[in-house]
């Protein structure tokens, strides 16, 4: 029976590529410290799809390199590491930006040293993050009714662009991120980084700081419900004035990427990959806002704050990289995806309090 160890697996991404490998039959180990909100939630799930002994939860904070260490020894050796775990809110890594580092560069540093000790025939997956290229101002930058362009990247950004880490955040998995890519160049530990942009989907309990697709899509169902009740919608607020673009992926499809990954982890061994939905599912907060007022029939109400600090105006990420190399690209659409999401959420916050 293979072994994999997902990092972070009680998360949003984390538990749906670990419910993808039990459904598999493979024997999944999970590393959590179960702080985020949802995450208790997605055990249980996730117990509920698991035959008996397929399933190992460890709670652990990364951060402690015995404890580490020693779910390699004891569940291991595996033969696929998707290290998930991770500190992801900007504001977070502003306002603690120790615990930030603490999570996302030693956490890191402990799991790769685990892997090279203990586990060192393991492809390990990274999941990075766009923030790594900084707020991009430097691109030539085109503004319309509804979103900014870039007209020197037709086809989003890639794997070329310099790297600027603009925050602590982007300081704290740009280290991380280099420190997975060199532990190949330098230990031959197969690694791969994915950069991503926007990922979106089933269990993913967002918040304010976290999941902004999620979030929004609370935020319109809050509205409607308002509006049914006869009341006059509160406003929710936005960073800056909703042009910027991100482009969206659905985390079925951010799924098999990762398992195309393993079948291809010769071939991907050292590699970076730019990972979104592509120009086809961007979208700017004011778009999204229009099409989850035509799926929820409300015209939503918000306000504008001033940007956050390093905010992009734009990402979008270019996959053809992707495509060449692991034979993927997405393959939900955001018409098809986001109208999933609120679904999502509105059985969420049905069934518990809402996030």
């Amino acid at each position: 029976m293979k072994r994999i160890l997902v990092t972070g697996g009680c998360g949003f991404l984390g538990s749906n590529v670990a419910v993808h490998f039990l459904r598999e039959g493979w024997q999944v180990t999970l590393i959590d410290a179960l702080l985020r909100q949802g995450a208790a939630a997605n055990l249980d799930w996730l117990r509920s799809q698991a035959r008996e002994g397929q399933l190992t939860c460890v709670i652990q904070d990364l951060a402690e390199e015995a404890g580490v260490r020693q779910a390699f020894r004891q569940h291991g050796p595996f033969d696929f590491v998707c290290h998930l775990a991770g500190q992801v809110a900007m504001t977070t890594s502003l306002s603690d930006p120790r615990r930030d580092l603490l999570t996302n560069i030693l956490g890191t540093f402990n799991v790769l040293e685990a892997a090279r000790q203990l586990s060192p025939d393991t492809l390990l997956a990274y999941s990075s993050t766009n923030k790594v290229y900084g707020d991009l101002e430097w691109v030539r930058y085109q503004e319309t009714a509804t979103r900014y362009l870039t007209p020197d990247y037709p086809e989003g950004f890639d794997e070329t662009i310099p790297l600027d880490f603009a925050s602590p955040y982007g300081c704290s998995k740009g280290a991380a991120d280099q420190y997975v890519r060199d532990w190949h160049r330098n230990y031959r530990l197969k690694t791969v980084v994915f950069r991503h942009s926007s990922i979106y989907g089933g269990r993913q309990f967002a918040t304010f700081d976290q999941g902004w697709l999620g979030w929004f899509c609370l935020q319109a169902l809050r509205q409607q419900q308002a509006v049914r009740a006869g009341q006059k919608p509160e406003p929710f607020t936005i960073a800056g004035n909703g042009k910027q673009v991100r482009d969206v992926l659905h985390g079925e499809d951010l799924v098999r990427l990762y398992a195309a990954a393993y079948e291809r982890r010769d071939q991907v061994a050292g590699q970076i990959f730019n990972i979104g939905g592509g120009q086809p599912n961007s979208l700017s907060l004011l778009e999204l806002f229009d099409l989850l007022g035509r799926l929820t029939g409300v015209t939503l109400s918000f306000t504008q704050n001033p940007p956050r600090p390093s905010d992009q105006k734009v990402f979008v990420a270019d996959i053809r990289k992707a495509g060449r190399l692991l034979g993927w690209s997405p393959s939900l659409s955001k018409e098809q995806g986001i109208p999933l999401m609120l679904r999502w959420v509105e059985g969420a916050q049905s069934s518990s309090p809402a996030p």
